[in-house]
């Protein structure tokens, strides 16, 4: 099992391979099945921000026009292959046009013996299960292991089910033995889940997003590892078709977790009796949806602000409610008090607290509320001119802007459902929150 240190040295072949990346794009990995060694496989390594475009099946055999597309909108993993085809060609073809793209890709090719899967510079790993029982969790590990054997470096791939899923369909007691479960037995290098928050007045589901996504976290820093999830970008059964604010919560909220992934449910619009509506990033004939749009703006700005936030390392997530005092909330941590200055809804933040490998303090602190702007008056623990943001335009590190500077202190205007990431000088040891 991997160990949670962030400054953990990374192989060799990998420092190659990463120099490849700078020239040739998409995430680095080691083809070498001797390397490091036959009796212990090179395990996956996650090198850029993972944003998943899923269930992609599409009208026409004209692959590339499709892939190209993807990567119009800012996506840099795309699952595949597209159409309904899994054979060897038709995966080898899908993890080609990926990399002529700079995309990595995640491929489902059922049947073919692990040595003989499809690869490729592009290729980042390979499919295996989705959402499984418990009871299957002793095949996955054996499936896992024989897969890393075989495919040295790429990510053998399992999404967990989420924590509305009842006893039965998980094999557990709770949510948290299933998680606890599944890594005790299987060693990803990768914990990934889906959830699907419900936005309805009268029936609000967010908070337990937020739970199930506190969950992964902490099982995931236990092990070291990156955590991953799907999130709702498109009407079906009780879920009401997502406006952009909340494709934008959804996201901002799994980077405030610390997630590594964030992954569209759907890009496509499947012909089946779940989505009868269609509504996904694109129509079966297609065309682009509104949503597809709204992705490839709300994409650009996470591929700027990826690299950043790969360096990061989850230390706490606090949540500022209407009720809640800030000051004894983010006791400790970088922000010593949020204040609204008299100006309406009262206050609803999450707080994300990370630590940068270099040492420094990050801060992602998101508007909570999906559906009214905020503008809070923040105070950190160190002089502004000491806080770096870093811009979702450009990817770089910048002053901070106060957005009312005739106003008293620091405001920070943060758009429904975003989050803005800073930078700050590391904590002495007085400040440090036990």
């Amino acid at each position: 099992m991997k160990q949670p240190d962030p400054h953990r040295p990374v192989p060799r072949c990998l420092l190659s391979a990463t120099i490849l990346l700078l020239l040739v794009g998409g995430s680095a990995r080691c083809d070498d099945p001797q390397s490091p060694s036959k009796n212990r496989p090179l395990r996956f390594e996650q090198q850029r921000i993972m944003i998943g475009a899923f269930w992609t099946n599409l009208p026409d055999g004209n692959t590339e026009r499709w892939i190209r597309q993807i990567a119009e909108a800012n996506f840099t993993l795309v699952f595949g292959p597209l159409r309904n085809d899994s054979s060897a060609s038709a995966t080898q073809e899908h993890i080609d046009l990926c990399g002529r793209h700079n995309l990595d890709a995640l491929v489902h090719c059922p049947g073919i013996p692990f040595d003989k899967l499809p690869a490729g510079r592009a290729c980042l790993g390979y499919r295996l299960f989705d959402e499984p029982n418990s009871d299957r969790f002793d095949r996955l590990a054996e499936q896992v292991r024989q897969l890393r054997q075989a495919q040295p470096g790429r990510l053998a791939y399992i999404n967990l089910f989420p924590n509305y899923a009842n006893s039965r369909q998980l094999g557990a007691a709770t949510y948290e033995e299933y998680v606890a479960g599944f890594l005790e037995k299987v060693a990803v290098d990768v914990l990934s889940m889906d959830h699907y928050p419900i936005f309805k007045p009268a029936r609000d589901t967010r908070d337990r997003y937020c739970q199930n996504l506190d969950t992964v976290r902490r099982h995931a820093l236990k092990a070291g590892i990156p955590f991953w999830n799907y999130f709702n970008a498109m009407p079906f059964g009780p879920h009401t078709d997502p406006t952009e604010s909340q494709l934008r919560w959804q996201i901002y909220t799994s980077l405030t977790y610390g997630a590594k992934g964030v992954l569209y449910f759907n890009y496509g619009s499947p012909r089946t009796f779940e989505f009868p509506k269609g509504g996904g990033l694109i129509r079966r004939d297609g065309s682009r949806t509104r949503h597809w749009f709204q992705a490839q703006r709300i994409n650009a700005a996470l591929k700027n602000l990826g690299p950043t936030l790969m360096q990061l390392h989850s230390t706490g997530v606090y949540r500022v409610s209407p009720d809640d005092d800030p000051v004894q909330v983010l006791k400790g941590t970088a922000i010593t008090n949020i204040t609204r200055q008299d100006v309406d809804p009262p206050h609803d933040y999450l707080v994300g607290m990370f630590r940068h490998t270099a040492g420094r303090r990050a801060v992602m602190l998101q508007n909570y509320r999906f559906a009214y702007t905020a503008w809070p008056t923040v105070e950190f623990d160190v002089p502004i001119d000491q806080i770096r943001e870093v811009d979702p335009k450009t990817g770089r590190e910048i002053a901070v802007n106060d957005d009312s500077p005739d106003m008293h202190g620091l405001q920070l205007s943060l758009d429904s459902g975003a989050g803005r990431l800073f930078l700050l000088p590391a904590a002495s040891a007085a400040n440090r929150r036990e």
